[in-house]
């Protein structure tokens, strides 16, 4: 006679019944899963943003507050600029500049040897562009870089090279390379930047903010609520008033009061939210620490001569985590909202760098015209991603909660 053998059994470390635990609850497990899409989605960054130019601040005031999917006819000409290429990580970090200038068109034919455009307009209203077929397809030098011989060109491009080429060449060069369609998923807004890419490379700065300033907060947290629970006494005494001090201000006050003594910039905001968030993992691991400092592998630890700080970081702390891990993923989601806060302010990152903070402020007063989805889609991002770290915290605490069983 067969057994069926059971899914999962009550074997192994508290990590892995916690793991297993987790994984049972879906709600929380999905909420881990989309946040390591995100996460992917953030760390491919300039790879998949439609505009990859260096903080995705291409503007063309041509294609200000397009609709959501539009798509518009472009003419990209070469700029007469000597342009670095860019290595494969530098790009994905940074961005690549882009070598051309668009031009958005509603018609356009050739002539002779230029080709004649008129610039796009909502309202049918668009001057006519003309530009020579060889400064749309090569960088030159400047006038001096085109060289007319009948039907034939000679063309003089910005690095010394010689092209030999004619008019016809040039045509079908412009058809097959230079004429683009660009579609904008969700739209543009007032400078005509691509809306998607920012959404995409704000999602940098969010998570960023929130891995670093929960590392500092975790950092200066477990030292300080370790010493004042160990050792207890006037140390207790002082870290416990230096925690209610911290305490007492407002963390939101305190960060505008950091960020404006530290300056305003990217790092800036990491440092002042991570130096504002470590009160609340101080005053759990104090407490953690208050009640294991008495137990039985603690006095055997000392008997055994161990050294104080082992005993706290390879004895008492291993096992005051849980709570520790649990508060970290709230004060991710706090991290995240105090940097849209102080980025909507002004004083968190800063200009041309993307933030959902920073988009929501420049386009708030759309929310009663017809473009309110400007401030909405990265005010529905910060919603969504809180949200998922917030059920991912009350996951952590129900899978390591010991008075629950499989």
């Amino acid at each position: 006679m067969f057994l069926r053998k059971k899914k999962y059994d009550n074997t192994g470390s508290l990590s892995k019944l916690a793991w297993r635990r987790f994984r049972k609850n879906r709600i929380a497990y999905g909420a881990l899963a989309f946040i390591g899409l995100v996460a992917l989605m953030a760390i491919a960054g300039y790879w998949i943003t439609p505009d990859k130019t260096p903080m995705v601040n291409e503007q063309n005031l041509l294609l200000a507050t397009l609709k959501p999917g539009s798509t518009v006819p472009v003419l990209k000409v070469f700029k007469n600029q000597d342009i670095p290429a860019r290595n494969i990580f530098y790009r994905l970090l940074y961005g690549q500049e882009n070598r051309y200038s668009d031009y958005p068109y509603t018609k356009y034919r050739f002539a002779g040897d230029s080709v004649i455009f008129t610039e796009y307009s909502k309202d049918a209203s668009g001057l006519e562009v003309a530009f020579h077929l060889a400064d749309v397809c090569y960088p030159l030098y400047e006038q001096a870089g085109i060289v007319k011989n009948g039907n034939q060109l000679t063309l003089i491009t910005r690095n010394g090279k010689l092209v030999k080429t004619s008019v016809e060449a040039l045509r079908n060069q412009v058809l097959k390379e230079n004429i683009v369609q660009k579609t904008f998923i969700l739209g543009t807004d007032r400078y005509g930047r691509d809306v998607l890419s920012q959404l995409i490379i704000g999602t940098r700065v969010s998570l960023s903010v929130g891995f670093i300033s929960v590392a500092i907060s975790l950092l200066i947290g477990i030292f300080l609520g370790a010493m004042a629970g160990y050792f207890g006494g006037k140390i207790d005494a002082l870290i416990s008033w230096f925690i209610n001090v911290v305490w007492a201000v407002p963390t939101l006050l305190l960060v505008i009061a950091m960020t404006f003594a530290l300056g305003k910039g990217f790092w800036q905001v990491f440092v002042a939210v991570g130096l504002t968030m470590w009160v609340e993992v101080a005053r759990v691991v104090r407490g953690q620490f208050m009640s294991l400092r008495e137990k039985e592998f603690v006095e055997a630890a000392r008997a055994l001569g161990y050294r104080n700080f082992r005993i706290i970081f390879r004895h008492i702390l291993p096992n005051a985590m849980a709570p520790v891990i649990v508060i970290s993923a709230a004060n991710f989601a706090s991290a995240i909202l105090l940097e849209a806060g102080l980025s909507f302010l002004g004083i968190g990152v800063q200009p041309p760098m993307p933030s959902w903070g920073s988009m929501i402020k420049e386009n708030y007063p759309y929310i009663i015209l017809d473009y309110a989805y400007l401030a909405i889609l990265p005010g529905i991002a910060i919603m969504i991603m809180v949200l998922a770290f917030m059920l991912i915290g009350n996951g952590l605490r129900d899978a390591m909660d010991v008075r629950t069983s499989d």
